[in-house]
């Protein structure tokens, strides 16, 4: 198991573009991939960015079963998506509490689109596209903020809805992305 350091808000890496991935199914993708699983389920995230660990690619994982942190959240299918497309299916949105690996301890208010349509590939190319909504909505759209160097805190609409978690959340359910 590998496990890498997961870079937290401050670091300019995390404010990059990331690049589009061009070729599929190699050893150094699976490497990557093993390694963010590995570093994933270390953290008890539901997903994570490859920016996140200071590689600079359009690649991000997510999914979650069942996770103490995370009691009432719905199924999300384990996924690779690789240079993602997001298209929002309405002008709806909901607020929501995030938090982030690259933002231990902290939580915010986070408006995302309800329902949208998700593509891109899995790791060997094969072609994803999923009309998604609720819990695994808000995931995507976190994971792939990531990829245009967007942290969370940039989305929140009052910052009176930042903080640490143990001080503003005492005993309200709140989750990490």
């Amino acid at each position: 198991m590998t496990t890498r350091e997961v870079l937290r808000m401050g670091d300019a890496r995390l404010l990059r573009q990331a690049e589009e991935v061009h070729v599929f199914d190699t050893a150094e993708l699976r490497e990557l991939l093993r390694d963010m699983r590995d570093t994933m389920h270390a953290k008890d995230g539901v997903g994570l960015a490859a920016p996140q660990i200071g590689v600079n690619l359009a690649v991000v994982i997510f999914g979650v079963d069942q996770n103490p942190r995370y009691p009432d959240a719905e199924v999300v299918p384990q996924t690779v998506l690789i240079n993602p497309v997001l298209t929002p299916l309405s002008e709806e949105m909901e607020d929501g509490w995030e938090g982030c690996l690259s933002l231990p301890g902290m939580r915010g208010l986070v408006p995302r689109y309800t329902h949208l349509r998700y593509q891109g590939c899995d790791e060997f190319g094969a072609l994803i596209d999923r009309t998604v909504s609720g819990f695994h909505a808000r995931v995507v759209q976190h994971e792939c903020d990531h990829l245009d160097g967007v942290l969370y805190p940039m989305r929140i609409l009052d910052m009176k809805d930042f903080g640490f978690s143990d001080v503003m959340h005492s005993g309200a359910e709140v989750r990490d992305e």
